[in-house]
């Protein structure tokens, strides 16, 4: 068994299954900070937080994720946790509308560092939000469908959702 993952600004989790597959969702005090499929890459399990099933942000959170195949729902206030770095590429996903992609270099250069798709996308493959800060949108410059910490099959699952593919 992995030992137990902590993050000093978590404070609360719960566990739900969604149509996308079972999910951990954490928060902070400023908001969700956390939601991983069971399966996927960076999942911090097992967690000693108490369980919330209840708490409004949570609650939110699981209807934007039933809701996402047809729309993008209201979302609870967000709190990722990571560095100033990854927290702006974070920001520029929540910008990429629904059926639409873009690539890493695209987001490189919105940051001001084309020269950094590299370090763009090791950022997205470690955001904590998945499917609700839409790091699945993000596909290779020849436009194949690269990494995805929940799989590549769950992208293309999201993306289909979507109208992408």
């Amino acid at each position: 068994m992995k030992p137990i993952a902590t993050h000093p600004a978590w404070i609360a989790q719960t566990q739900a299954t969604t149509i996308w597959g079972p999910v951990l969702l954490t928060r902070s005090s400023q908001g969700l900070s956390g939601l991983w499929l069971d399966d996927q890459k960076h999942h911090p399990e097992p967690l000693n937080l108490p369980d919330e099933p209840e708490h409004p942000w949570f609650l939110t959170a699981l209807a934007a994720l039933a809701d996402w195949p047809t729309r993008d729902a209201a979302l609870p206030p967000l709190d990722p946790q990571g560095t100033a770095f990854q927290r702006r590429v974070w920001q520029l996903l929540r910008g990429i509308a629904r059926g639409a992609t873009t690539q890493y270099g695209t987001l490189a250069a919105q940051l001001g560092q084309p020269a950094a798709s590299r370090a763009v996308g090791a950022a997205v493959g470690r955001n904590p939000i998945g499917i609700l800060v839409p790091c699945h949108r993000v596909i290779g410059r020849d436009g194949s469908l690269t990494g995805y910490a929940g799989g590549l099959a769950l992208k293309q699952r999201l993306l289909q959702a979507e109208g992408v593919l």
